[in-house]
């Protein structure tokens, strides 16, 4: 069998792929970009139908390409930005091939990687594994298929007709979560949300994105996660014009807030004891953002609107204040449980030693491991908080191919 040669192999041709080729080419590195499904797969069946980016447009994106057609404070629908990624590329001549999957990554005594693929073998000097933090879907192992209940992941769901008729409980408050148990509501379906830790920014203050906030506040920078926030979340949508999440405003509309989902037994759901303090620590966080942002437009003398009306959170729900400990899901009706439970990463193919530390994890500063010529793109605070997004991501990728670069 014939082996082909690269200088530099790129495994994903999702955004940090497409980045990644761009900051190679611009530097005369010979190299191609590997895609096993087609270019931005997670956008095209991974995510439900009405998705839309969470950021405005004038903000999610490369710095090169504005998003054509559409409004730079809109959001931004999951069929345009798919479109967007596949100019892009094309844009820039990146050499993707599409449909080819990496199965074995190893490296030689001499230092080359060999990538064993359905296309055949291809060895190169470097590789970057940028597939993403969106790998594997995590389906909490909480409630058996014996009881009956259709059970999807939020990378299956598409739309509430895809649902049994019945009440729906979401697990997960994030983003996902949150905007699916909106949509669910407003379809008509009785809502249960099981709310866990999470960060609550507000969509817009003082006139203001909030991408445009956690920008000029140096939030994006962050060099890493502090402690004890690992897994939490941000709650924010751009769904129906974007909009800040309001927990309150949910319950009002007649969805039932409820705590982790911990338990199952004979037919009963389990919820965590902390609703209330997951609640009033996502007011905390949105309450430190305008404070923050107040003191910024005064520190910089910047002619920013006033808004006091924000700080208005108003009463607490009779579910958040008397809890729901259990819930009997035939007596409520519950037919259906949508998980927004996240992802974990998938490395199986990457069987390099000292690639990933003792926990399984991707060991690497940056992006730059301790292996010669092995690097990582596109990872959850690879270099600061912004990493796994899209503008993020690509000043990630031209650090690490001035990384490349310099040999």
């Amino acid at each position: 069998m014939s082996v082909e040669a690269t200088h530099t192999l790129i495994v994903g041709g999702g955004q940090a792929g497409i980045a990644m080729s761009e900051h190679l080419g611009a530097r005369g590195i010979p190299h191609l970009v590997l895609e096993r499904d087609r270019i931005a797969e997670r956008w095209r069946t991974q995510r439900w139908d009405s998705l839309v980016a969470n950021g405005p447009a004038w903000h999610d994106r490369f710095p090169n390409l504005s998003f054509q057609g559409v409004d730079p404070f809109a959001f931004a629908p999951k069929d345009r930005i798919v479109r967007y990624f596949e100019d892009y590329a094309a844009r820039i001549k990146a050499p993707i091939r599409c449909g080819v999957n990496v199965t074995a990554l190893t490296r030689k005594p001499d230092g080359t990687f060999r990538a064993e693929t359905s296309a055949g073998v291809i060895e190169a000097k470097t590789v970057v594994a940028a597939t993403g933090p969106f790998q594997k879907p995590i389906l909490p192992a909480v409630v058996p298929d014996s009881a009956g209940i259709f059970q999807v992941h939020s990378a299956g769901y598409r739309n509430p007709g895809q649902l049994p008729a019945g009440a729906v409980l979401v697990v997960g408050a994030g983003s996902s979560g949150v905007q699916i148990a909106d949509e669910l509501q407003r379809a008509g379906r009785k809502v249960f949300l099981s709310v866990g830790p999470h960060d609550r920014p507000p969509i817009r203050y003082r006139g203001r994105d909030f991408v445009w906030w956690l920008g000029v506040l140096g939030k994006w920078d962050a060099p890493t996660v502090a402690p004890g926030m690992e897994h939490v979340t941000i709650a924010v949508s751009g769904a129906h014009g974007g909009r800040t999440i309001d927990f309150r405003g949910l319950a009002a509309r007649g969805m039932t807030l409820v705590g982790r989902t911990i338990a199952f037994d004979k037919g009963t759901l389990r919820f965590a004891d902390d609703l209330a303090g997951n609640i009033a620590r996502g007011d905390a966080n949105f309450l430190s953002v305008l404070d923050e942002a107040d003191a910024y437009v005064q520190a910089h003398d910047i002619p920013l609107p006033p808004e006091p009306e924000a700080r208005t959170l108003g009463p607490l729900p009779e579910c958040v204040t008397d809890p729901i400990r259990s819930l009997d899901l035939a007596s409520e009706g519950i037919a259906s449980i949508v998980w927004a439970t996240g992802f974990a990463l998938d490395f199986g193919w990457l069987q390099v030693p000292g690639a990933f530390d003792a926990q399984g994890r991707p060991a690497h500063l940056k992006g730059v491991t301790q292996v010669p010529g092995l690097y990582f793109l596109g990872l959850a605070w690879l270099s600061r908080r912004a990493s796994p997004f899209i503008w993020g991501v690509w000043h990630d990728a031209e650090y690490l191919a001035t990384r490349i670069a310099g040999g």
